[in-house]
């Protein structure tokens, strides 16, 4: 159904079309002067600092667009959130354990993400998951604490076990959580030869199921995790070595975005069975491990569709903590340390990509005489009568006319039967009868199952500067929806309905999935563009997973990245400026030397000099114009 047309629009208009206000968990709205605004609390109340503004500061200091832009204050608030509404439910419910959170590495690996969380975290022992090698270096770095956990997952060898047993000498907590029968032998192989006895978790598969699109870690098909034969010869085996003491944790995992709460509950209920039996043999059990699967509402639908939740965080919170508590009180179990694995709603709110539109293609009409040309084909002459019949009881034949006569006048050019010019005419004739008929479809109650495709057909393309495969890796592979929107203007009417085109050569590089409510809409209402002013868009909720992600496709590297702190008085500090890769980066990142391909670049300009192609000074200038592009940005520079 389209959207009937307003006559007047306002903030709130907008802030309803982009639903910023469902899915930005407060820390997005929109101002008076028709801005995003950046929503931070303090003691003294909360603070709104423009978008516009922050970008503007970070352009002024030398920056172009494309930039990310990491939000310091949304990744504390963020951390706070889970662990206060952690505690606030066992204050409530009368838990007698504690909550103890680790970050997934792997969701957001660059520095100042785990520098960040690390610090801010210590105050709640916050701790974080490695799983691999390179990781486990960076979580050794990071946490000096011995309060804080370091979660192993992930295959391991030698290398890595020893690395975790001796960071263990020195008084860190890094628990072996074993997820396949071929570690344990190693595992007290090592820990024999260093004389140091491990912390051992087990991951173990659930039957539970989960929907959503990650949920290939749920379920008996699992691909990580011990079945239950396999657990059981895992206690039989630490029971023979005298090592049953070094089971402390139980550990699963069910998915990384999980949208219904009853799977949830599910699932933890499952686990606390398990648990139980793991004590009742003898392990000296103390933590239970619940994994991710913490969603975030990118749709701001607050319902069970993949892409968004049906429950709070204090919800998530208070369900499992009396779950927990429920089934163990029934056994006279002591309550475990609860952890959690939430690296997707830790770190998806803090990170902005910006950018600006480069060039707009409208699917419309260009000028088209009143009447047909004398002499005009008959396939013109009746596409002026179907344009002129044209009424709203009258939409479905008109449009089957256009398209008759459109595909009839591109045979007849393929045969050399009608000129380049009829063939313009005819295409510009079948664009304004379908552009009109777009119009009429507005004010229709029911719209004519041929003509609902009308809207993205004619829809614009923005060209936007930015690579989708770089910053936005997930829409291309796995149709993720993120929330995009102009961060400005908002107290306009957006009237062109559009899609959005990366600046890469690829037809994948595009956006046509976006937010709307329950469902996913093919195409964004924007504004057009205005001469000399830039049209700046914002996609949001992008800090978990796309760095990691992102590829060179095209060669398009790493943008530029500023960390923004919002101070208490509504100022804010760009406290670090990271530039983005170089051409020259790039080029080596795979495999070419820039120093060489300089020196293979000069010896075409010595050619050319030899042969009077070029004088020496133009050999220089464009010698100096090669440098300068290999130091330069890997995208559309102004």
């Amino acid at each position: 159904m389209h959207p009937r047309v307003k006559q007047n629009w306002t903030i709130e208009d907008s802030a309803e079309l982009y639903r910023i206000r469902d899915w930005g968990a407060s820390y997005f709205d929109l101002s008076d002067k028709g801005e995003v605004t950046v929503n931070i609390k303090f003691p003294s109340g909360e603070v709104r600092v423009s978008l516009m503004d922050i970008v503007q500061g970070i352009t002024d200091r030398g920056m172009q667009m494309p930039i990310l832009v990491r939000i310091e204050n949304l990744l504390d608030a963020q951390i706070a959130r889970l662990n206060e509404s952690f505690r606030a439910a066992m204050a409530r419910i009368g838990y007698q354990g504690k909550y103890q959170g680790v970050f997934p590495i792997k969701v957001n690996q660059q520095q100042q993400a785990i520098e960040e969380i690390t610090k801010f975290g210590a105050r709640y022992n916050f701790g974080l998951e490695a799983g691999s090698k390179p990781e486990l270096i960076i979580a050794l770095s990071h946490l000096s604490g011995s309060d804080s956990l370091i979660v192993c997952n992930g295959y391991k060898d030698e290398e890595f076990i020893d690395l975790g047993l001796r960071a263990q000498k020195l008084g860190l907590r890094c628990i072996f959580v074993i997820e396949t029968p071929a570690e344990l032998p190693i595992i007290l192989a090592r820990s024999q030869a260093l004389g140091i006895r491990p912390q051992l978790g087990v991951r173990i598969k659930l039957s539970s199921k989960v929907g959503g699109h990650w949920n290939a870690t749920s379920g008996d098909r699992s691909i990580f995790g011990l079945s239950t034969s396999q657990l059981i010869e895992l206690v039989d085996t630490l029971k023979e070595h005298d090592m049953l003491d070094c089971l402390q944790l139980l550990h699963y995992h069910l998915g990384s975005q999980i949208p219904n709460i009853r799977d949830i509950r599910a699932g933890v209920l499952e686990a606390c069975r398990f648990y139980i039996d793991l004590v009742r043999e003898g392990a000296p059990m103390a933590y239970l491990d619940l994994g991710g699967g913490l969603a975030v509402d990118y749709t701001g639908s607050q319902s069970n569709h993949q892409h968004s939740k049906n429950y709070s965080l204090d919800e998530y919170c208070t369900d499992l903590v009396e779950v927990i508590m429920g089934t163990l009180d029934a056994q006279g179990i002591a309550h475990p340390t609860i952890v959690t694995e939430s690296g997707r709603n830790t770190v998806a709110y803090y990170s902005v990509l910006i950018f600006n539109t480069l060039d707009v293609t409208s699917f419309e009409a260009g000028a088209i005489p009143a009447q047909a040309p004398e002499g005009a084909h008959e396939l013109i002459c009746n596409l002026y009568e179907a344009l002129q019949n044209l009424r709203p009881e009258t939409l479905q034949e008109c449009y089957n006319d256009a398209l008759y006569y459109r595909d009839e006048i591109r045979e007849l050019f393929k045969r050399g039967q009608v000129t380049l010019r009829t063939r313009s005419l005819g295409y510009d004739l079948y664009l304004e009868i379908l552009q009109r008929i777009a119009a009429q479809l507005v004010k229709m109650d029911r719209i004519p199952t041929e003509l609902e495709g009308l809207r993205e057909y004619l829809a614009d393309i923005y060209y936007c500067n930015f690579s989708v495969f770089q910053s936005l890796p997930d829409t291309w592979a796995i149709d993720q929806v993120f929330p995009i929107l102009p961060i400005h203007r908002h107290d306009e009417r957006p009237t062109r309905e559009a899609i959005i085109s990366d600046i890469t050569c690829d037809s994948d590089g595009k956006i046509d999935g976006f937010i709307n409510g329950h469902e996913v809409r093919s195409t964004l209402q924007l504004h057009p563009l205005k001469a000399d002013e830039e049209y700046i868009l914002g996609a949001f909720l992008v800090g978990a997973y796309q760095e990691t992600l992102g590829d060179l496709h095209n060669l398009f590297g790493d943008t530029n990245v500023a960390s923004v702190r919002i101070n208490e008085d509504g100022s804010f500090d760009v406290v670090k400026e990271i530039y983005g890769d170089s051409i020259a980066d790039v080029l080596g990142y795979v495999q070419y030397n820039p120093k060489a391909l300089f020196e293979q670049f000069r010896n075409t300009a010595e050619v050319a000099v030899r042969q009077g192609t070029i004088t020496v000074p133009e050999r220089q200038e464009i010698l100096e114009a090669f440098t300068a592009s290999l130091r330069g940005y890997t995208y559309y520079e102004k």
